[in-house]
Parts: structure tokens; sequence; C-alpha cells
């Protein structure tokens, strides 16, 4: 859906790695929730 290699997302969940604002806003979009979810700053 990203575009993007398993690897990059491997990165990303590992913390080795963290995605761009314009991935960060599809990751909010594919699954419904906001940036301040995602980010850990904002309960569901």
């Amino acid at each position: 859906m990203l575009s993007v290699s398993q690897d990059t997302v491997s990165l990303w969940e590992t913390g080795k790695s963290l995605p761009s604002l314009e991935y960060v806003v599809q990751i909010c979009r594919i699954f419904g929730v906001s940036a301040d979810f995602l980010l850990g700053l904002a309960e569901y």
C-alpha cells in the first residue's frame, strides 16, 4: 500500500529509521487514525 520494501518497514518497526512525514500521513489514512494516535500522543 505504501510502495516501500519490507526492509524499510522493518527499520521503522525496530526504530532504526523513521518514516517521512508523507508516509506518516499515508499510514494514518490507511488505518483511519490521527497522527497524534500513531505517534503515541493521544488515545484512540
